[in-house]
Formats: C-alpha cells, sequence, structure tokens
C-alpha cells in the first residue's frame, strides 16, 4: 500500500509537469497531524469527550458501590441463615433471602459488564465521529486554501492522522526543499473566532 501511493504521488507530480509544460507548479505540504491537534474543534471535542467518559465512570463507581453493598448484604444474610439458635424453619427463610440476594448480585455484576461495553462503544464511537467530521473540515479548508493561492497540489507532511495501531507511521513526505508550508495559515484560518474558553480550557 504504501509503495503504491508514493507511485501515485509520484505519477501525479509526473503529469502536472508534462501538462503544465514551462509553467513553474506551485506546490505545498501542510503538517495534517498538527493542523487537527491545533484546530480549536479537535480541543473542544477532547474537552467535551473527557465530560461524558467522567459521567459514565461516575456510574460505573455508582455501579461498584451497589455491588459491593449487596456482598455485604449477602454475608449478613448468610450468616443470619447459619444461626443454629434460630428454628430450622427461620433459617431456611433466611437461607431463601441469601440465595435471592446472590440471585441479585449476579444480576447487578452482570449489567455492570453490560455498562462496561456499552460505555466503551459510545466513547469509541463518539471519538470516530468527532474525528470524521473534523478532518473533512480541515481538507475544506486546506482545499479553499489551495485554490485560492493557485497551488497544483498540497502533500501531508505528516504521520497518517491519528496513527492506528499496525498501521506505518513513516511521513509520506520524506523531502520537501522549497515546498511552501502552510500548516500555520491553515491553523489560523480555522482558529480565527474561536471561542477563548476553549483554547483556554485545553491548556
Amino acid at each position: 500500500m504504501k509503495h503504491l501511493s508514493l507511485f501515485l504521488a509520484t505519477a501525479l507530480l509526473i503529469s502536472f509537469g508534462s501538462t503544465a509544460g514551462a509553467q513553474s507548479l506551485k506546490l505545498g505540504k501542510v503538517d495534517l497531524k498538527k493542523v487537527f491537534d491545533g484546530y480549536w474543534k479537535t480541543k473542544q471535542a477532547d474537552i467535551n469527550l473527557k465530560a461524558r467518559a467522567r459521567e459514565l465512570e461516575d456510574r460505573r463507581s455508582e455501579m461498584v458501590v451497589d455491588v459491593k453493598k449487596a456482598n455485604e448484604d449477602y454475608k449478613k444474610l448468610l450468616d443470619a441463615a447459619n444461626n443454629k439458635a434460630v428454628s430450622l424453619t427461620e433459617r431456611d427463610k433466611r437461607k431463601a433471602d441469601a440465595e435471592a440476594k446472590l440471585r441479585e448480585i449476579r444480576e447487578i455484576e452482570e449489567s455492570l459488564r453490560q455498562f462496561d461495553r456499552s460505555a466503551r462503544v459510545q466513547i469509541g464511537e463518539q471519538q470516530r465521529n468527532m474525528r470524521d467530521k473534523i478532518i473533512v473540515e480541515i481538507r475544506e479548508a486546506i482545499n479553499g486554501f489551495a485554490k485560492a493561492d493557485s497551488y497544483a497540489c498540497i502533500l501531508d507532511s505528516s504521520a497518517p492522522l491519528p496513527p492506528a495501531p499496525g498501521v506505518n507511521t513513516t511521513p509520506f513526505l520524506l523531502y520537501s526543499a522549497g515546498l511552501d508550508d502552510i500548516t500555520e495559515k491553515i491553523i489560523t484560518q480555522l482558529n480565527a473566532g474561536a471561542p477563548a474558553a476553549v483554547l483556554d480550557k485545553a491548556k
């Protein structure tokens, strides 16, 4: 895949050169990861994601407390069921209560496991949706900037964004002498009018 990407990029530049004739191409580069990290909406999304994660963690903590309390109640019921000072009938009743409490514990524990699975899915989906929307906005900003300034091609100088496990994170652009770096210009453009509160919280 990496070799194919390099081949396509090379073919693209050769194609530009053959059609442009004597005209020089205006080429640029951008560090997409730096733009992503520096965009105020990324910082806002990160704040929202952390807030949601705290909400889920608080709810999980409540469920853990419920499990602990239920186990304590079960132990008391079990001790009471083994009390030889009471009648057999009363011990049987207490034993039934202890078994009911044990079933309740199992249900709470299963609810906790389901909650953990659901929470992971929620956070993962929120993170992916955030990333996809922001990348679309960044690409649109870069495309608009490139067209307005008559760039023939903008190359990404960063590693894949964000790096995924098992994916080659070697930067696509290995050497770029003479290429305009529009990274800071794009960040400035995207952050124009950004809420100051968001940037302050992200510091």
